[in-house]
């Protein structure tokens, strides 16, 4: 029977075998809600990355990009794995100077099986199975098939963990699943040797409230808790700065162990139910993985301090098992006993940290909050006169002669309130140091500070900068201090500043010419380094380098000039011989003398 021209014709589908890659961001809604613009511009670059010359090597193709998701099409299982094992490692290179939690990190996985072609696009079970294995991957790691384990163990030289069968979403059939160890593919950053102490890190705990607005209360927790186990004698605690470049990853227990040189790990959780709140921790070897002490802690808000200190005491018991009771008892100076000026101080912490104009008034403002609660509040009072002395620093508006003279007073109230709370000492003295001149009681202050808890990363930078300018090897020793107890530290400029300015005044201009490059990598826009960028580059007579960095100062500090800079200058933070340094650089460097 012949057929007519409006007969229906089954059209044939396109299939093939194909070697398929499906990847995404990790974290990828924590990383757009915490800066879209910057996200967005680095995702669309790795895209570009992606996509170029390397995938050709490898005789692949970009199948289809959206939003954070990416996938692939192989012709070759051994070069897509041989791919993704490339891009893996060229990313964990690429972010290995950079905070954990900015760095864009991908998880792939990778399968072998048959696929509809549409157009460019490609369907199928394959696909599927692919895009289930990605989601199983850790940060920066790969997940394969038993096939694609099968098809490319004897042709490419990579360890292969099993992970067992696995039942994954939408597949009836439970998935076996391979993961390719990242410690052989990963450039890791240089393990920093276990000191002769015990060490520990306080991770950030999962928030499990259910609201992640309360991420600030969880984090505070945390703080706190870190800060007391900080306070027991023979421990080495690192500092929350660099512990909490792991919040919102799943990390692996020995990474963190060999980027921080720890031998313990504490995490958990916090969970909180009206005015109930449940602490969960967990202590881990890290040499071994063992959970050794594990334990949960239920208390009332009104018992939240005292909570904390039962937390601390069962981990420095766990890890010091011969000490006596006594030996570990810490007399713990609660910041205020009225959690809702504690929720303000926590809320004016996370807006200092954005280290910008706007962020350090809107801290004053929820500071300021925290003191008409409870004016005994010294921690608040000694934070205002921080935020103060950082606004000067950054040539961020003069202040007017009633906001000086308040942060000096309240400065001033806090160090006399707070004769046993580290964290206050340091930061009143800092702020005398720089409102007032008062460089002696800054000291005396700071000390006092590392008395009571030794293992406080930002007092032996505040020590540090205070001893630059009459002993500097002292002021390096106490700086390179601050920097093993908090490696990772999102304000680690301010140490390698610090070591900049020690060398400076010890008149070894070339070793102070690299610390402060490294501080600037870090943050170019605070104008403290900038300034001591253009002084080193007068000692050194580099002169055209010293105009254009003193060109960037004008900008941010227009009609700056030698007396201008000295009225401000030796009012405040330098002594007259790290003064005499400053003036003589910008002279040589081309600034006005008025």
């Amino acid at each position: 029977m012949r057929l007519g021209s409006a007969a229906m014709v089954t059209e044939r589908v396109e299939r093939r075998l194909a070697a398929i890659l499906a990847a995404d961001v990790a974290g990828y809604s924590r990383l757009m809600g915490a800066d879209e613009e910057g996200t967005l511009a680095r995702l669309k670059a790795l895209r570009r990355e992606l996509a170029g010359s390397k995938i050709k090597e490898y005789r692949g193709r970009v199948v289809n990009t959206v939003g954070d998701a990416l996938l692939f099409e192989f012709a070759s299982v051994v070069d897509a794995v041989s791919y993704a094992v490339e891009v893996q490692r060229e990313r964990a290179e690429k972010n290995a100077d950079v905070p954990l939690d900015h760095r864009i990190e991908l998880r792939m996985g990778i399968n072998v099986g048959d696929v509809i072609k549409d157009g460019r696009d490609i369907y199928g079970d394959g696909v599927n199975v692919a895009a289930r294995l990605e989601a199983l991957a850790e940060p920066g790691g790969i997940c394969v098939s038993r096939v694609v384990r099968e098809q490319v163990r004897d042709k490419l030289d990579f360890a292969f963990q099993d992970m067992g069968e696995q039942q994954v979403k939408n597949i009836a059939r439970p998935v076996r699943v391979y993961r390719i160890s990242i410690s052989g593919i990963a450039a890791a950053r240089a393990a920093l040797p276990l000191p002769d102490q015990p060490s520990l890190a306080v991770l950030p705990f999962d928030n499990m409230t259910g609201d992640p607005q309360q991420g600030y209360f969880v984090d505070g927790i945390v703080e706190e808790i870190t800060t007391a186990v900080s306070r027991l004698p023979h421990l080495l605690v690192i500092a929350r700065n660099s512990s909490f470049t792991y919040k919102g990853q799943s990390v692996e227990i020995k990474r963190v162990a060999r980027e921080l040189g720890v031998r313990y790990v504490l995490e958990g959780s916090v969970r909180k139910t009206g005015n109930r709140v449940r602490i969960t921790g967990q202590l881990i070897d890290t040499a071994t993985g063992a959970h050794i002490w594990g334990d949960r802690f239920d208390a009332t808000l009104d018992h939240i301090f005292e909570l904390q200190d039962q937390v601390a005491s069962s981990v420095a018991g766990a890890i010091e098992p011969k000490l006596r009771s006594s030996e570990i008892a810490r007399a713990v100076r609660k910041p205020t006993a009225n959690l809702s000026a504690y929720d303000l101080g926590l809320r004016a912490l996370s807006h200092f940290h954005t280290l910008t104009p706007e962020g350090s008034r809107e801290a004053i403002r929820w500071l300021r909050q925290a003191l008409e609660l409870d004016p005994s509040y010294s921690w608040a009072a000694a934070f205002v006169g921080l935020c103060r002395n950082f606004q000067i620093s950054q040539g961020w508006g003069e202040l007017s002669g009633e906001q000086l003279t308040e942060a000096v007073t309240l400065a001033r109230s806090a160090l006399a309130a707070a004769k046993e709370d580290p964290e206050t000492l340091w930061m009143a003295g800092v702020a005398l140091a720089g409102l007032a001149g008062e460089r002696a009681a800054a000291i005396n202050a700071i000390d006092r500070s590392l008395a009571l808890n030794p293992n406080s990363a930002q007092a032996w930078n505040a020590i540090g900068w205070m001893r630059c300018a009459s002993e500097p090897d002292v002021a390096i020793e106490a700086l390179k201090r601050a920097m093993r107890l908090s490696p990772l530290d999102p304000y680690r400029w301010m140490f390698y500043g610090g070591l900049a300015f020690a060398h400076l005044t010890a008149g070894r201009y070339e070793d102070a010419m690299g610390w402060v490059d490294r501080a600037l990598l870090e943050q170019p826009g605070v104008l403290a380094m900038i300034r001591l960028k253009i002084v080193l580059c007068g000692c050194l007579d580099r002169r055209d380098e010293a105009r254009r960095w003193l060109a960037r100062l004008r900008e941010a500090q227009p009609g700056l000039t030698i007396t201008g800079f000295k009225e401000f200058a030796s009012a405040r933070f330098l002594s007259p011989k790290a003064l005499d340094f400053y003036v003589e650089g910008l002279r040589k460097a081309g600034l006005e003398e008025a």
